[in-house]
């Protein structure tokens, strides 16, 4: 049985935020590799990233999350946030923005 991996939020210094599983990170932790990778572009319904990865958002019909990537790799690392389940939940749960 395979251990299902923790859920995260990556924020970048110019690449902005993602949400998703890390598969990796350099030994300096500046680059992560993010599965299952999902842009957080603009978020309503949680005042912080902190308080988005605690409780998610309680307002996912107003937030402008992009469609889950298979894999990226960002640089720049500058911070990574566990996600509880309910906050996991709801970010995949909102609607993928679509302009």
């Amino acid at each position: 049985m395979t251990k299902k991996k923790p859920f995260h939020i990556i924020r970048t210094h110019l690449a902005g935020v993602f949400a998703g599983n890390i598969k990796s990170r350099s030994a300096d932790g500046r680059r992560t590799v993010i599965e299952n990778a999902i842009r957080l572009w603009y978020w309503k319904g949680a005042f912080t990233l902190s308080a988005l990865a605690q409780v998610g958002t309680t307002k996912p019909g107003e937030c402008k999350f992009a469609m889950p990537v298979d894999e990226i790799e960002v640089t720049d690392t500058i911070e990574v946030l566990l996600c509880t389940a309910k906050a996991e939940k709801s970010i995949k749960e909102a609607r993928i923005w679509n302009p």
